[in-house]
C-alpha cells in the first residue's frame, strides 16, 4: 500500500499537501473523491485512524451541508457516513493515510501531510 490521499485539485489546502509530499519524493496514491468518493465503511474507518467521529470530516461551512434537509442524526456514524458518501462535497480536505493503512491526518496545515511520510 502507498500513502492515499483524499484530494480535491480545486482546494488550495489539498494542492499544497499534495505538493509537500511531492517535494518529499513521496508519489502517492490519488484518490479524487469528488468524483470517486470513498464508500460509508472506507469513511467510518478514516474517521477511526482520525481518532474522530465521522462528524468530524463534516465541512459544516459548504453549502451542501447547511442547505442539506437529508442530513441524518449526527452522532449516528453508520448513518453519515453514508450520507457522505453521497456527498462526498462536504468531507474535510485533504485527508492523507499512511502506508500502512493505519494512521491518518487532515492536511489543514498542509504541513500535517508530512506525518504520513516514513
Amino acid at each position: 500500500m502507498s500513502i492515499k490521499i483524499y484530494h480535491n485539485p480545486r482546494c488550495s489546502k489539498s494542492r499544497n499537501s499534495l505538493a509537500l509530499l511531492n517535494d518529499a519524493g513521496v508519489e502517492p496514491d490519488i484518490v479524487e473523491y469528488l468524483s470517486t468518493p470513498p464508500d460509508a465503511d472506507e469513511i467510518v474507518r478514516i474517521a477511526g485512524l482520525l481518532g474522530i467521529a465521522v462528524s468530524g470530516l463534516l465541512r459544516r461551512g459548504e453549502a451542501d451541508f447547511k442547505e442539506a434537509n437529508d442530513l441524518p442524526d449526527l452522532d449516528n456514524d453508520a448513518a453519515l457516513a453514508a450520507w457522505l458518501e453521497a456527498h462526498p462535497k462536504v468531507i474535510e480536505r485533504p485527508i492523507v493515510v499512511n502506508a500502512a493503512g493505519d494512521k491518518a491526518v487532515i492536511g489543514r496545515p498542509p504541513e500535517n501531510v508530512l506525518e504520513m511520510i516514513d
